[in-house]
């Protein structure tokens, strides 16, 4: 694995990593439908957080004034919601969303890697 696609953990990979798997799982039927590729392997979802019963997320978008992404985040929360069973937050990092956040792979498809 390249240090480009490092593997990106999230605070819940470690304090609760089933249902971080399940998070995960649920998130990649979210699809950004500019691009037709899935907030995970997008990696955009930056991290995760549980505890109580609550999950809390932060995710980035692919650009800052993106049309779809308040769409984008409701389906995010929503999608962890009700999969987990749990109240969801979701905020939005600050981080540039850059095309080595992608999974290892995907990038290759678009001619990046």
């Amino acid at each position: 694995m390249t240090e480009e696609h490092q593997a990106l953990i999230w605070q819940a990979d470690v304090t609760h990593p089933k249902l971080a798997e399940e998070a995960k799982e649920a998130l990649r039927e979210v699809v950004d439908p500019e691009l037709g590729l899935n907030i995970i392997e997008l990696g955009m979802i930056r991290d995760v957080t549980m505890d109580n019963e609550k999950a809390h997320m932060v995710m980035i978008l692919t650009t800052p004034f993106c049309p779809y992404g308040p769409a984008l985040l409701e389906m995010a929360r929503k999608k962890v919601e009700d999969n987990l069973n749990m109240t969801t937050t979701i905020e939005v990092g600050m981080q540039m969303w850059d095309p080595a956040m992608m999974e290892e792979g995907v990038g290759a498809d678009w001619g990046l890697f």
